[in-house]
């Protein structure tokens, strides 16, 4: 019971006009926008004034869309990952402790001819970012949030990278 406090893992289906993170283990889901409205106060300092759908509301702020760009998938790598690390924030039931959760990633658009390694390794590195204890980078159909093992989808899309002896 304890280890659902401190671990669990989020199902991220990416799109240029959606973002559907799903928390399988708290049941909670996150479906808007992939939106984020940043500020700046009078010191320079940037800082996240909504995300989602409510971001494209707020009216001294830049509004960006990570996701939109006219060749792929993962436009802008920085606001990418405060809206990620924003999105699990507000799936983690327990606001007192930081979030740490295995992480699917599943881009549902312009994979004409699958993912480049260097796109799998800037969505790993996105949500490694945004505060995720491992990631998997999923390509295929959408998945059954109800049937969803992490460590078997680990084992099946397991990166390159970790085929090379490490030093």
């Amino acid at each position: 019971m304890l280890e659902k406090f401190f671990s669990n893992t989020i199902y991220v289906q990416i799109s240029v006009d959606l973002l559907k993170a799903v928390a399988i283990d708290y049941d909670t889901v996150f479906c808007e926008k992939p939106l984020i409205a940043i500020t700046e106060d009078k010191k320079g300092i940037k800082k996240v004034a909504a995300i989602g759908n409510v971001a494209a509301t707020i009216s001294n702020a830049v509004c960006i869309n990570p996701f939109k760009h006219p060749r792929t998938i993962l436009a802008d790598f920085s606001a990418a990952q405060r809206l990620l690390q924003q999105v699990i924030f507000e799936l983690h039931t327990h606001k007192f402790l930081k979030p740490s959760p295995a992480i699917i990633i599943h881009p549902i658009e312009k994979l004409e001819g699958g993912l480049l390694e260097l796109e799998r390794r800037a969505f790993e590195e996105l949500a490694l970012g945004a505060g995720a204890r491992d990631v998997v980078v999923y390509q295929g159909e959408a998945l059954d949030v109800t049937k969803i093992n992490f460590s078997e989808l680990k084992k099946q899309y397991k990166s390159h990278i970790d085929a090379f002896p490490k030093n």
